[in-house]
């Protein structure tokens, strides 16, 4: 008898936790395919260590085929769900069309760069989203720091040492507290840099605090210890206009500058908003336990679902990877339940503390509500991440290890170019390179389509 076929689209927090809740659950008993642009599963929070050389990318690039037995891997973008045929279509790296039937789908399509209609900002910034951007932003920022110590014109060198991250949640601020900390380390390095003039980050964001969304003694803790190493924080404060010489506050302000992060958040990956079925804010509408109404055999978690929060009625889940690794366990288990496999449970999940690193022994956490800040917080921030990650553990610690004696290696590798990771772009974990298939055709139609 032929075996029921799984397809789970999208290896983020949730499609990762899903295929392996079904691996462990099913084993033979059923094929599980997993369709992912990558061969790997990205441990996202750590990616500002990437950018500022803590850790060597691989570091937050966990195998897929190395941790998930029993999952076939399919490498490609899904473009088209058919759900009257049961049909994933996908375009694969070498720009191959290819199909894949389905007995039960998991839509754990994840999130992109959240976009506004700000002029400029589309050409002249880059998000934060892939290892491309990390490995990009590493160069970028070590390049102007070369670029400005050797400049004889003043206001060059104070544009290029001007670093504006714009977005104060969780991403922006690590990746402007760690960056500060790099750069400040880079400058060190240049015998002809002035000690007395550093390296100028800013911190731009429209509310009222940083890390808006989380605790407020997070907040404090984490705008106090910006502030002491100098970082320029401005709430209240948001992009009028970005240029190729700088941007344009809202306020009038014009700042200098060759560097513009985009970190102002998510918003749900594209595909799920051309399904057809309903959806709310673009995130796929879905019951209690994961499931598509009307449609049983489909299962979505993580930020492409909009998820009933059981602990505040009327409200969904927030686009967390705490959510999203939750969500993709039970969304696994309720897909298990489907074909006969257990019993099916409803999600409900209360949150049990957040942790920000800040670069060097500082940072927030409030793990199980228990406010910490200090060295304190950077071991139980450390301590977590490392708990919390599927595989190179030990590479991760070593790294870690290996930055707290050791100097870091300032040098641009020169592999992506600023082209290469533009800002609107459905797919920010791979790196647009010539020749390659425009990266939109793999939305939409299927085209010339082969069974797997």
């Amino acid at each position: 008898m032929s075996r029921e076929r799984i397809v789970i689209v999208g290896a983020g927090f949730a499609g990762y936790q899903a295929a392996r809740t079904l691996s462990r659950r099913l084993r033979d008993r059923a094929e599980i395919v997993l369709l992912n642009p990558t061969d790997y599963f990205l441990y996202l929070p750590l990616l500002p260590q990437v950018a500022v050389g803590i850790l060597e990318p691989r570091r937050v690039a966990v195998s897929l085929t190395g941790t998930l037995p029993c999952v076939r891997l399919v490498l490609g973008e899904a473009g088209h769900v058919d759900l009257e045929a049961r049909r994933v279509g996908y375009t694969g790296p070498e720009g191959e069309r290819g199909e894949l039937a389905y007995d039960r789908l998991v839509l754990a399509v994840g999130s992109v760069n959240k976009l506004l209609p700000v002029p400029g900002v589309a050409a002249y910034a880059h998000g934060f989203r892939g290892l491309p951007e990390a490995l990009y932003l590493r160069d970028h920022v070590t390049r102007q720091i070369e670029l400005a110590a050797s400049a004889d014109d003043r206001a060059e060198r104070t544009a290029r040492a001007t670093f504006v991250v714009v977005g104060a949640g969780y991403t922006g601020t690590e990746v402007a507290a760690q960056g500060k900390v790099f750069t400040d380390a880079l400058v060190r390095k240049q015998w002809a840099w002035d000690p007395a003039r550093k390296p100028r980050w800013l911190l731009l964001d429209i509310a009222p605090r940083v890390l808006p969304e989380l605790d407020r003694r997070l907040s404090t803790t984490a705008d106090r210890v910006l502030r002491g190493r100098g970082v320029d924080v401005r709430t209240g404060t948001s992009v009028k206009e970005a240029g190729p010489t700088g941007i344009t506050l809202d306020d009038g302000e014009f700042i200098e500058t060759h560097t513009l992060v985009w970190c102002v958040g998510v918003r749900p990956d594209p595909l799920v908003s051309e399904i057809g079925l309903p959806v709310d804010q673009g995130r796929l509408r879905v019951d209690s336990q994961l499931s598509v109404v009307g449609h049983p055999e489909v299962f979505a978690c993580g930020d492409a679902a909009a998820v009933p929060d059981l602990t505040r009625p009327g409200k969904f889940t927030p686009m967390t990877a705490q959510h999203a690794s939750r969500q993709g366990r039970m969304a696994g288990h309720n897909v298990a339940a489907s074909l006969g496999h257990g019993r099916r449970g409803t999600y409900k999940h209360n949150d049990l503390g957040f942790v920000v690193d800040l670069g060097g022994v500082k940072a927030a956490a409030n793990p199980l509500g228990v406010p910490l800040s200090g060295p304190l917080a950077g071991a139980v921030t450390r301590g977590y991440h490392l708990a919390a990650m599927p595989g190179n553990r030990v590479r991760v610690a070593a790294d870690w290890l290996l930055d707290a004696v050791l100097p870091r290696q300032a040098v641009q590798l020169g592999l992506v170019r600023s082209w290469t990771v533009p800002l609107e772009s459905s797919s920010p974990e791979l790196a647009r390179v010539p020749g390659a298939p425009e990266q939109p055709g793999a939305r939409g139609k299927p085209g010339a389509a082969k069974e797997e």
